[in-house]
């Protein structure tokens, strides 16, 4: 078996053998290795005390008595490493050879370099500005993606009972499917009209309704003539309802519906003065517009958007408006490409003026359209910060319906995706007082909409972070690492990875006496690699920031106090590379013994006052005296 040397890898043959609990450990270079001056230095050695490290993953593919070409009975080169560690700390460690039966694996040795590599994972300060903006996209995308979305993309208007004196006199009789066709295309008025409303009839059915089979027997192109103005209103209200039910379909009978030339005539009704032609219209240019960006294109270059701001008042009925909400959220709605600026400028005030509606349907798709449009670039965000909708969304984050606070939610954690500034305004319209309030919400979507809120703005400046310290947003946040759903759990450790690496040596202190060491320790045992390895960078940082202040060896003292040191030891024979020379990272740079040797021993009494004080405050925080019962 050959083993190719990459570049920062040391080559080399592991000769491991267990015993008793013990693993003996032989090394033998077939290259340079590194500086081997002291076996701790170089591995992470402690030999003295017998900490357990191996500094790299075990291939499970490699089977015992697999050989390299180098025999075991050959004499060891001068280069060759013996490396003993015993299985738990407090062991004797000595001197081992080549032991029968033992097994020799092939391994790369990485070099272990400074944490650069792993900063390129995080959305948090240490990139430039554009870094940091693509790596918040991307999460904001994974947090949505695989994920049905609360507000419909198309709505079938499957209502059968009618108030019309014809349509009762109609109700009874049952037409075949031929009987459609032969009367949709007939010339008399009234047979057409009850051809059409069969039609619609079969559409709207709860259940099965046959809308490929409408579309395959031809009949789009005279529903859309139909729609034309005519001495019968009735007729295009069914025509017009029939095509609304056909576009809700797949995207298939959608564009059946847009190349028979629908959307023109349906942008016409929107001046009907017939007020249900007119709704039917802009519902079934709603179901359009939704089936993607590029038919919602085609209904905004059809001047569709005037004429709907056009039928906004005060004096519309609130069914008829909410449709109207509704359609403009579609055309708000989907990416590659967004609606134009033009379009965005025109809807604009409109949603303004929505946002105040009292009606909880209206207030939903009118947040939602807003979400959709904030979900895109800084300029986009921008637009809608500066049309002053942020205190109306930061109110109806605390709104009691579900399908109110969500989007509000989904808006505010986009604008905060923005630019530092655009969070600042979000900031200061209030969103601290009700996001950490959000974390203790019983349904666990809105937690997890809350978590990934507050991760950008840890994302942020140092000031922003204070803040998140001053609202009290830090034991909602620990309760959630604690006890909270894992898909929770995973964005608020993108939080505390954001605030660890942005924050200043007195923010990350205040952050441990919050008591978020003991949950990030105790989720060092999941099964994600990705939040395994955020979370050991997390305290890789944290222990940067004690050692700043000369407290490495009580923030050490206090992790392996919390069980951290034997979690981060056996990740170091973790299957995933990067899980097991991360942990071997923290462990070679804060809790190797040569290091604790040269602690500054005249730091010892300040060092131990710190870690009492530090030890009391995080115990008062992670264990809180019971309430008396009520």
């Amino acid at each position: 078996m050959a083993v190719m040397k990459r570049e920062g890898h040391h080559q080399a043959w592991v000769h491991v053998q267990v015993d008793r609990g013990r693993w003996d450990v032989r090394i033998t270079w077939r290259c340079k290795p590194p500086s081997l001056t002291s076996s701790a230095s170089a591995w992470g050695g402690a030999l003295a005390t017998g900490r357990y490290k191996v500094p790299h993953v075990i291939p499970r593919a490699v089977s015992i008595g697999q050989e390299p070409a180098v025999g075991r009975d050959q004499t060891p080169p001068p280069n060759m490493c013996l490396l003993l560690r015993a299985f738990k700390a407090n062991r004797q460690a000595g001197v081992c050879g080549s032991l029968p039966g033992a097994l020799l694996l092939p391994v790369n040795m990485p070099t272990l370099d400074a944490p650069e590599e792993r900063l390129r994972k995080f959305k948090y300060r240490g990139k430039d500005a554009s870094a940091r903006r693509q790596q918040r996209f991307a999460v904001s995308l994974e947090l949505r993606k695989a994920r049905k979305d609360e507000q419909a993309l198309k709505r079938r208007n499957i209502t059968s009972v009618s108030h019309d004196p014809a349509d009762q006199q109609t109700k009874g009789d049952s037409l075949t499917l031929q009987d459609i066709i032969s009367g949709v295309n007939a010339s008399d008025p009234e047979l057409c009209f009850q051809a059409t409303q069969a039609a619609r009839k079969m559409l709207s059915r709860e259940k099965n309704p046959p809308l490929k089979l409408i579309v395959d027997a031809g009949l789009i192109p005279r529903l859309v003539e139909l729609l034309k103005p005519s001495l019968h209103p009735r007729l295009q209200f069914e025509a017009a309802w029939a095509l609304t039910n056909i576009a809700s379909g797949a995207s298939e009978l959608t564009r059946a519906v847009v190349d028979g030339g629908a959307i023109q005539p349906l942008v016409e009704l929107l001046s009907s003065p017939h007020m249900t032609v007119c709704e039917q219209a802009v519902w079934a240019l709603g179901n359009i517009a939704g089936d993607g960006p590029e038919f919602r294109d085609n209904v905004i270059s059809s001047d569709a958007i005037p004429h709907l701001l056009t039928l906004v008042s005060s004096s519309i009925p609130v069914p008829f408006l909410r449709n109207i909400a509704w359609t403009l959220s579609n055309l708000c709605r989907n990416k590659n490409p967004c609606p134009s600026d033009h379009a965005v400028r025109q809807m604009l005030p409109a949603l303004v003026y929505l946002l105040g509606h009292p009606d909880r349907e209206v207030l939903s798709d009118t947040c939602w359209a807003l979400s959709y449009l904030t979900d895109g670039c800084d300029v986009r965000i921008g637009q809608v910060v500066d049309a002053g909708v942020l205190p109306r969304l930061v109110e109806l984050m605390s709104s009691s319906e579900l399908n109110v606070l969500t989007p509000s939610l989904r808006t505010v954690g986009n604008i905060v995706t923005g630019t530092d500034h655009q969070t600042q305004l979000a900031l200061d319209a209030g969103i601290l007082g009700v996001l950490p309030q959000l974390l203790t919400h019983p349904r666990s979507s809105i937690q997890k909409e809350a978590a990934w809120a507050l991760s950008n703005v840890a994302a942020g400046p140092r000031q922003h972070i204070q803040q998140l310290i001053t609202c009290g947003a830090l034991p909602p946040l620990v309760a959630v690492l604690k006890n909270g759903e894992f898909k929770v759990q995973k964005e608020a450790v993108w939080t505390v990875a954001n605030f660890t690496t942005g924050g200043s040596v007195d923010q990350l202190i205040q952050l441990v006496q919050a008591g978020v060491l003991e949950p990030l320790i105790n989720l060092l045992t999941i099964p994600d690699n990705k939040i395994v390895i955020i979370i050991l960078d997390v305290l890789f940082f944290i222990l940067q920031a004690a050692e700043k202040i000369s407290q490495k060896e009580s923030m050490c003292l206090l992790i392996e106090g919390l069980g951290g040191l034997d979690r981060i030891e056996a990740l170091q024979l973790h299957e995933n590379h990067q899980v097991a020379l991360t942990a071997l990272n923290i462990i070679e740079r804060h809790f190797s013994e040569e290091e604790e040797t040269v602690t500054a021993l005249p730091a010892r009494d300040q060092d131990h006052k710190f870690l009492k004080d530090l030890t009391n405050t995080y115990h008062c925080c992670t264990t809180p005296k019971p309430g008396p019962r009520p």
